[in-house]
């Protein structure tokens, strides 16, 4: 009687096996390659003066669209970040400081799944004031 049972023992732990490597193999697979902005679009310049208006543009769209995931002070640490894969960009750090504006922009157009593209969402002059305002972001997280 046990050799009846073993076959179907077997495949659902099997199964269960190859569920749970290829799921860590996937995950890990697709968080490895770097998201870069291409070439063109990393040399675009911000037409935008980095003033208190556009400033504040910025802080008013950052509000009310990236909270959520890039938490108040945008160290990724929002209320929808937890459930996250990948966890949402910390705007405070080195690594998202020293991109440029132009990969900035491209980035906030283009989206990045779990974050979606703003492309269509806000204008090009809004998505440069959002720019302006993450770069104040590092300098308000000292």
């Amino acid at each position: 009687m046990a050799k009846e049972n073993t076959p179907t023992l077997f495949f659902p732990a099997i199964s269960l096996f190859l569920f749970i490597f290829l799921s860590f193999n996937t995950i890990s697979a697709a968080q490895t390659p770097k998201w870069q902005a291409p070439k063109e679009a990393r040399d675009k310049k911000n037409p935008l003066e980095a003033n208190s208006s556009n400033l504040v543009t910025g802080r008013s769209l950052y509000m009310a669209n990236c909270v959520p995931c890039h938490g108040n002070k945008g160290r990724g640490d929002g209320p929808s970040a937890a459930g996250l894969n990948p966890k949402p960009a910390d705007h405070t750090s080195a690594v998202v400081q020293s991109e440029t504006d132009g990969s900035l922009f491209w980035k906030i157009g283009e989206g990045h799944s779990p974050m979606p593209s703003f492309k269509k969402t806000f204008t090009d002059e809004q998505r440069w004031a959002l720019v302006i305002y993450i770069r104040s972001l590092a300098k308000t997280a000292k």
